[in-house]
């Protein structure tokens, strides 16, 4: 009886979160304009400011008494210390939040390694990373050049103070996240396991580990998706496209589940993605998994000698390999 009592959250916490929430979506956009409006040389009324920082100040102390509330919750459960805390923050604190702040500080790691070639991140002896950022670099850096110039032809062209200030803000931080995002491309790029896991990412983004047992064939095969990262079609079927192109298709036993960029979940029972060297990456894939015969493909996909048919699902593809599965 007093396990599933303690699981149970009193009446009153899930209104005071909703209430923090919407006060913390109201002010802290009012935090940064006034940070911004001080850093403009704009006089801000001292009982704003103190008005405004006691309230954040309150807000911080209701989060971390709620925080708190729901761990000591967790711990009665029968969870540990970390389980209990993690779980604390995602009863407080929104999924996409939670994400943003985890990309925010995914990218400033990933750049700091890219600065200091320190290697792939994730990469354990006998794996193979599978690089897919060479076949963005060219956008990348022409996106980000196009960033520097906005950003030095507004600081000229904008005479006002406040406005000048938030502007070149937001243009030094996009030209930040460019480079750091392609920094955890970089460093952070597919990996394929020594026991014959695959694991899927877009720098500091994405992040879906594929088991194993949960692999049924691998296959060349170059598409041109237009859906979005990581989206799942109709069919099942998630790309995670570079430049526009996948070059490698991996057809799965059974979903697998995973967490978009923004922290909505997803299934997939197949994945389209990039790889600079997909010859490399389907010889390594199909050396753990060989599957006897030449048609037919496991995962409930309807076997076939063409390329585009995940699924059912039709597209432009070249070059294409539809050889059997297995090593050699």
């Amino acid at each position: 009886m007093k396990g599933p009592t303690a699981q149970t959250a009193p009446p009153a916490l899930p209104v005071l979160r909703r209430a923090v929430r919407w006060a913390f979506s109201a002010l802290v956009p009012a935090e940064l304009v006034l940070v911004l409006c001080v850093l403009g040389g704009v006089r801000i009324p001292p009982a704003a400011r103190l008005a405004t920082e006691s309230v954040m100040l309150l807000l911080a102390a209701v989060s971390a008494t709620l925080i708190c509330l729901d761990h000591r919750r967790h711990r009665r459960a029968g969870l540990d210390r970390r389980s209990a805390f993690l779980a604390a923050i995602a009863d407080t604190v929104p999924a996409a939040v939670r994400k943003l702040t985890a990309h925010e500080v995914f990218l400033s790691t990933s750049f700091l390694r890219w600065v200091t070639r320190r290697g792939p991140h994730g990469v354990r002896d006998g794996d193979l990373p599978v690089p897919y950022a060479p076949g963005q670099t060219a956008t990348t850096y022409g996106f980000l050049f196009v960033c520097v110039v906005e950003t030095v032809a507004l600081a000229f062209l904008i005479p006002w103070p406040v406005v000048h200030a938030v502007t070149l803000v937001l243009d030094i931080w996009g030209c930040y996240f460019v480079i750091a995002l392609h920094a955890s491309c970089v460093v952070r790029p597919h990996v394929v396991g020594a026991d014959g896991s695959l694991r899927l990412r877009y720098g500091a983004l994405l992040d879906i580990r594929i088991p194993a047992d949960r692999i049924a064939s691998v296959r060349l095969c170059r598409e041109f998706p237009d859906g979005k990262l990581a989206v799942v079609d109709e069919h099942g079927v998630a790309d995670m496209a570079v430049a526009g192109q996948t070059t490698v298709t991996v057809e799965l036993t059974g979903p697998v589940r995973y967490v978009r960029a923004l922290g909505r979940p997803a299934e997939a029972r197949a994945f389209r993605f990039y790889a600079e060297d997909p010859a490399s990456a389907v010889a390594a894939l199909r050396s753990h998994h060989p599957v006897p015969g030449r048609t037919g493909t496991a995962g409930g996909y309807p076997g076939s000698r063409s390329c585009p048919t995940v699924g059912g699902h039709a597209g432009v593809a070249a070059p294409c390999d539809t050889g059997p599965t297995s090593g050699g």
